[in-house]
């Protein structure tokens, strides 16, 4: 029988080929500058070779779409200009260089938010981006502020750990007395050096399992509990959507103890008035404003 001979055009385990699918397995990371300001920074850098945000813009969503359609996974950070001046004065680097921008990238793959390319154009992608930034900028907040609360005076142990733990069994109780449904819950904390706002998506199901985000949730776990321990003015409210049903909304006060329930009225009236101006607003349709259910929860001071 003769034999041939197979050449390595075309062929998946030619060099050429295989490197090609090498790229495939390696997942990259591009800084993004989402705004005109963030963008007009990195413009007094010579190398940086932009002159105008939305043709950057667009040659970046070509680029993200060209990797797509090569196989290669991309995720998308944001590219902090006033961070990266202050990551190269401490890493002894040059601003001015596109290895130092790729570098400080690198960076922000291994520790801030991304989020992946998933064929999006970027006007969708970006909101997310932006949220997950927010949601961890407020997590690293308020995990710093409860870290340095020191000691419990009664007890000796850690005022920030106490907290948190307690903030833990509350949010818990939220969810596991909520109807089934989709959650959206909303923890503010104010008056401390900055206010604090999170939001956590949850689903209940019938049979009582609760389905929530994990970084939703440790944000504002920590918020509550940086609220609870500083004995900030805030709340938490619960608004729970199920299909054939009016929405039921309800919430409690922050106290240094836990949460007081709102009465219905109190409910009612935070959300039917304006904040601004004191006029009422007219009541959303097929929503009961209720108060809520009895958490089940020992409130007492974490000390």
């Amino acid at each position: 029988m003769a034999r041939t001979t197979r050449t390595t055009r075309g062929d998946r385990t030619g060099p050429e080929s295989l490197r090609r699918l090498l790229r495939r397995e390696i997942a990259g990371t591009v800084g993004l500058l989402s705004d005109e300001h963030d963008f007009a920074v990195m413009r007094r850098y010579r190398t940086f070779a932009f002159d105008d945000h939305r043709t950057y813009l667009d040659q970046m969503e070509a680029l993200l779409r060209s990797r797509a359609s090569q196989g290669n996974h991309t995720s998308v950070a944001l590219f902090d200009p006033d961070e990266y001046a202050v990551y190269c004065d401490e890493a002894g680097l040059d601003p001015d260089a596109v290895t130092s921008r790729a570098r400080y990238t690198a960076e922000l793959a291994a520790a801030g938010p991304t989020v992946p390319y998933d064929g999006r154009p970027l006007a969708d992608l970006l909101p997310e981006l932006v949220d997950e930034s927010v949601r961890q900028a407020t997590w690293e907040y308020a995990t710093e502020m409860l870290a340095g609360l020191g000691p419990c005076p009664v007890c000796g142990e850690d005022r920030g750990r106490l907290a948190l733990a307690h903030a833990t069994r509350l949010l818990g109780a939220v969810l596991g007395t909520a109807a089934s449904g989709a959650l959206h819950l909303v923890c503010s904390v104010g008056t401390l050096p900055q206010s604090l706002f999170s939001v956590l998506e949850a689903d209940r199901r019938e049979n009582g399992a609760v389905d929530v985000d994990e970084g939703e949730a440790l944000e504002l776990t920590a918020v509550l509990a940086l609220g609870i321990a500083t004995g900030s003015p805030g709340g938490l409210v619960t608004r729970t959507v199920t299909p054939g049903r009016p929405d039921r909304v309800y919430g409690w006060r922050l106290r240094p103890e836990g949460l007081e329930p709102l009465t219905a009225g109190e409910v009612f009236d935070a959300y039917c008035t304006d904040v601004t101006t004191g006029e009422p607003i007219a009541p959303e349709p097929d929503v009961d404003y209720c108060a809520p259910p009895d958490l089940g929860v020992e409130q007492n001071h974490p000390h």
